[in-house]
């Protein structure tokens, strides 16, 4: 597994926003920094999968759903 993968931003923005969590609510839930949260949403991608599936969990999907599929 790479070390860094990549998020597609507008599933976790788009998943946040049908929940009606602000970034901040989204960060305290998934143990994230907001700063972290609004870069993941601002086209930032690579993170680390701990961070993918910590967002995953708050966010109650599967972390596969929030990456970023290869064309």
């Amino acid at each position: 597994m790479a070390w860094n993968m990549e998020v597609d931003a507008e599933k976790p923005k788009r998943l946040r926003q049908e929940k009606v969590l602000s970034q901040r609510e989204l960060a305290r839930l998934s143990g994230l920094t907001q700063a972290t949260v609004w870069r993941l949403e601002n086209g930032f991608h690579r993170v680390h999968p701990k961070t993918i599936r910590k967002l995953a969990k708050a966010l109650e999907v599967e972390p596969l759903e929030l990456v970023k599929k290869e064309e």
